[in-house]
């Protein structure tokens, strides 16, 4: 037996390859961006599935070379999690050579000591071009692999389009090829329809044109379903709001008609939304189970960040007027919504049309609290916050900025969906405050510098109740 087809047979038992790469991943992978448990050892490591992408030694990447992919799924597990809760599943693809190119030193893993793979580079696998370009050649052609399943829409996919890693993901990473797709990579996985998928491809049998339209995705089909990677056309030179906001702040323009296309894209997709998804209204229950939520987190908040305590009563009115409604019979429309919307998560193309991207919801959240249907004034809130620290990241603070910002974001969606944000304003405060204090809780834990942002806001919304 050549020694390729027994690494094949080695990896296809894996039963010694996660020991054998345990060492190296206790290592590397609670330094990686998308690591959720930083903070907290990890004490066992278990692998959900191993497929071989590229088998090690291939031909296709030349004899000898020692070359190959690895896609892994493989849970961490950590004392912090609750003891009723799965690990968190990663999903990791690993390059593998005898000797490693200089391209991709900054990439390495380490060295197996044992093992299917002693003595060989373990590397990211992303970061090397030829490796990369293994995923779009898998999903020009759906079908199985191991665990693996691709699935692609109607259009064919060109081929040979050069790949390259963006910088810019947090919770997951994206791969460009050439000018013409972009690939987010989940990092952190969970059961079920990634929302990234889900929404988008029901956007486009709406034929709202705002949210680019699936071209390509792949699963893991075994234990149960998982979203993993989804494909979709790459908008060339497209802005990100953000960017664009923080631009006209430094040269004193006004943002407004910005604002108010924005709002207009915004009201689009939620009316395409509603229309190919159900839309339950919140009864007294849910309103209920919506306002002591939003106490629980803020509750949680203070006693992690102190700053906060003397304006919980203050901001509980907000949730307290909610559930009051509620009790009075009060209902309102939920639907799928964005989940995480603001400025970083919107395009503009050169011609003015806004688009808006990124549709998994907060990560942090449970998949199936982020596929729960919810009032559209969630969406609005989060926008109307990022207008505010686009406004308090420049100085001087530039309060009217977004003030007028704000105001032409309701008015664009009001003009798009004949429903104005600001004509329930118990609601609106209600999901502003509660994005205000996540923005507390995550700026004392991220970047202690950025606090006074929300406290800001925190300040200005608690005072709404005296």
């Amino acid at each position: 037996m050549s020694e390729a087809a027994s690494t094949r047979v080695a990896m296809a038992d894996s039963t010694a390859l996660l020991p054998s790469l345990a060492p190296l991943l206790h290592e590397w992978l609670p330094r990686q961006r998308w690591f959720a448990g930083k903070g907290q050892p990890i004490t066992a490591f278990s692998l959900v599935s191993a497929t071989e992408v590229l088998p090690v030694d291939s031909p296709a990447v030349g004899a000898g070379t020692g070359a190959g992919l690895l896609h892994l799924l493989v849970r961490a597990h950590q004392p912090s999690a609750p003891a009723q809760w799965p690990a968190d599943c990663y999903q990791l693809l690993l390059g593998v050579r005898a000797t490693l190119p200089p391209r991709s030193a900054a990439a390495v893993i380490g060295r197996p000591a044992d093992g299917p793979l002693a003595g060989r580079a373990v590397y990211e696998g992303l970061h090397d071009p030829r490796l990369a370009a293994l995923l779009l050649e898998r999903l020009r052609t759906p079908g199985s692999l191991g665990a693996l399943r691709f699935d692609r829409g109607g259009a064919p996919i060109a081929a040979g389009a050069a790949p390259r890693v963006l910088d810019t993901e947090q919770s997951n990473t994206s791969l460009v090829y050439g000018d013409a797709y972009i690939l987010k990579i989940f990092r952190r996985v969970f059961p079920g329809t990634n929302p990234d998928l889900e929404l988008p491809l029901a956007l486009a049998r709406e034929g709202c044109g705002r949210v680019p339209a699936p071209v390509a995705w792949f699963e893991a089909t075994a234990p149960e379903p998982l979203t993993l990677g989804v494909l979709q056309p790459f908008l060339r030179g497209a802005e990100d709001g953000w960017q664009l906001a923080l631009r006209a702040l430094a040269r004193g323009h006004d943002f407004t008609v910005e604002a108010h296309a924005l709002g207009r894209a915004t009201a689009e997709v939620h009316t395409a939304l509603a229309a190919a998804l159900p839309t339950p209204a919140l009864h007294r229950g849910q309103t209920e189970h919506l306002a002591d939520a939003m106490v629980r987190r803020l509750e949680a908040a203070a006693r992690a960040v102190p700053a906060l305590l003397p304006y919980v009563p203050g901001l509980r009115t907000a949730f307290d007027a909610v559930a009051s409604l509620g009790d009075r019979g009060r209902d309102w429309a939920a639907q799928r919504v964005h989940g995480d919307l603001h400025l970083g998560q919107t395009l503009r193309a050169a011609d003015g049309f806004w688009s808006l991207i990124d549709f998994e919801g907060e990560p942090a959240k449970p998949l199936t609290e982020r596929r729960r249907p919810q009032p559209p004034v969630r969406d609005v809130a989060g926008m109307l916050r990022s207008f505010d620290y686009a406004a308090r990241s420049h100085r001087p603070w530039n309060a009217a900025w977004a003030a007028r910002c704000r105001t032409a974001f309701c008015e664009g969606y009001a003009a798009a969906s004949g429903m104005d944000p600001r004509g329930e304003p118990e609601l609106l405060r209600a999901h502003e405050t509660d994005k205000a204090v996540y923005e507390v809780l995550y700026e004392a834990r991220h970047r202690p510098d950025w606090l006074p942002v929300p406290m800001a806001a925190i300040h200005r919304l608690a005072a709404v109740a005296d």
